[in-house]
């Protein structure tokens, strides 16, 4: 029964293939054709993304911060395929360009990638690097840049969005910042490690010594502890210095002041109410000082004795010392 069947359902399978179009051959091979380009395509996207991690992973074995042109910017940033993350710092740290901002915030961009390259969770889902305005102008034309330092982020997939550029302006650019910028855009918490630095602690045993050796050499005469007028230079220095905003610069770390590459004009006073520069905070601190001590001139010509015109004229004058400083005050604030 079994022998008998078998040549009928050869014949079935004949007439099936008698019956198939015969325009579906070409349909098919060119189908196959397709999947095979498909599968190649892939398999070639996968090794250049290979060679690419491969690539980044050595320069990174070598230095945390690796440097980029305008050709090495295209392949490794903007060219797909690309699985991971790039921090880049845009700046301009050649002698020629007087940036000291750029200087400052390339320290801090130094201490975060190394806190990365040498911790435990290092992977090849982060990189940062670096694009100087002279070895890159075609990169700064091509983002539309006109100020630096800038530090952006750059996804595994699509354009970086505008929360991908760190505010530097109103945040500053502390290592401490920039991880946590970097961990809301990433995920990928860094946990900053800091140098040991002992100036701090050098100048503390510095002040103790000079106090002690101070107090020991008029240890038969502490009457100065007691002088008031010393006490209150102290606490208007102390109070000064906390209403310039400088315990703010301690925190954010903003830079002194900010200097455009292009036009080289150099801007003391921060265009936010949101932020401020280092310069700022001892303009402030000048003007608080010179209002101060307007007002106690004031209170002492008027207070003082002798001739009543020249006390009425020196009041008058110190009135409108104290009225020119606090408008001044406010156009610098405003």
């Amino acid at each position: 029964m079994g022998a008998r069947g078998a040549p009928s359902r050869r014949r079935q399978a004949g007439r099936r293939l008698r019956y198939l179009p015969t325009g579906s051959f070409p349909f098919l091979l060119l189908l196959l054709l397709l999947c095979i380009q498909l599968g190649g395509g892939q398999k070639k996207k996968e090794n250049l993304l290979a060679e690419k991690v491969e690539q980044l992973m050595e320069w990174s074995s070598r230095r945390s911060i690796f440097r980029m042109n305008g050709d090495k910017f295209r392949k490794f940033i903007k060219a797909p395929p690309r699985n991971y993350s790039m921090i880049v710092m845009f700046t301009a740290l050649q002698p020629q360009r007087q940036c000291s901002v750029c200087r400052q915030a390339n320290e801090e961009y130094q201490i975060l990638a190394n806190s990365w390259r040498y911790s435990s969770a290092f992977c090849n889902k982060l990189f940062f690097s670096m694009v100087d305005y002279d070895e890159g102008t075609d990169v700064f034309q091509q983002l539309n840049m006109n100020s630096a330092p800038t530090f952006m982020h750059f996804p595994p997939k699509g354009r970086p969005k505008r929360a991908d550029t760190f505010d530097l302006q109103r945040i500053g650019f502390a290592a401490e910042q920039l991880a946590k910028w970097i961990a809301d855009r990433t995920d990928v918490h860094i946990r900053v490690f800091r140098p040991p630095n002992y100036s701090g602690t050098i100048a503390l045993a510095l002040l103790v010594s000079l106090v002690g050796g101070l107090l020991y050499l008029r240890r038969n005469n502490l009457e100065f502890i007691y002088n008031k007028t010393g006490w209150a230079m102290v606490s208007l220095c102390i109070v000064f210095a906390m209403t310039s905003g400088q315990m703010w610069n301690h925190i954010r770390g903003p830079p002194y002041a900010h200097k455009n590459p292009h036009n080289g004009q150099v801007s003391y006073i921060h265009g936010s109410s949101q932020a401020q520069f280092v310069a700022e905070s001892h303009i402030i601190l000048v003007l608080n000082a010179a209002i101060t001590m307007g007002m106690v001139l004031l209170n002492e010509a008027a207070t003082s004795k002798g001739d009543v015109g020249k006390r009425r004229s020196k009041s008058l004058f110190f009135l409108l010392f104290f009225a020119f400083l606090n408008s001044l005050k406010t156009k610098v604030c405003v």
